[in-house]
């Protein structure tokens, strides 16, 4: 069964490419997994395929390789997982700490999402479709994370900064993700609207 201990070795997932990002770092002591924050991302954007975003998280992105770039010169972010236009899972973090993902952010009341949340980047740009083979990982991986850490709720980078951020938009199909998951994570609610 995906999500069951044999799939997780301190917080890396068996299913998932891994390509450790150094932008991470410890959870605040005590803090339960509760969320998980979905993005999107392209490099340039709108553009798929490459390594730019395995490069931005790696911190070996070429600034001078597109124009684009020059504006992420000296950023240091990451996320947990990326899932690319095929479906393909890569993973940068371990789900144990603290991606660099979501930034100022707040959700419920609660700031500092990165303290207590999963986030999953899929290969977009935000207000544009998503591919059948993104929905289907999404309903894999969700699972596998949901058995894995005390899960409560998915929302998107829009939702816990609102305003700042707009991924991955309104090209994201939430219902078909709650439909996919009713069966599989049903304790999982995916609350997109509300904050």
């Amino acid at each position: 069964m995906a999500g069951s201990p044999r799939h997780w070795r301190d917080g890396w997932y068996a299913g998932a490419r891994v390509v450790p990002s150094p932008n991470f770092g410890p959870r605040p002591p005590g803090t339960a997994v509760s969320l998980v924050v979905l993005h999107s991302i392209s490099l340039p954007p709108g553009e798929y395929g490459g390594d730019a975003i395995e490069r931005l998280f790696t911190n070996t992105l070429d600034c001078d390789a597109h124009p684009y770039y020059d504006r992420l010169r000296g950023l240091q972010v990451s996320a947990h997982f990326v899932i690319r236009r095929g479906g393909e899972l890569l993973q940068f973090v371990s789900c144990d700490d603290r991606a660099w993902h979501a930034g100022r952010s707040v959700w419920r009341g609660r700031e500092n999402c990165n303290d207590w949340s999963i986030g999953i980047e899929l290969e977009g740009l935000e207000g544009q479709p998503f591919e059948t083979a993104q929905y289907a990982r999404l309903a894999r991986l969700l699972p596998a994370l949901a058995r894995a850490y005390p899960l409560a709720e998915l929302t998107g980078h829009e939702h816990v900064a609102p305003g700042r951020k707009h991924d991955p938009g309104a090209g994201f199909d939430w219902p078909r993700l709650a439909r996919l998951l009713a069966v599989r994570a049903p304790a999982l609610r995916v609350a997109p609207a509300v904050g």
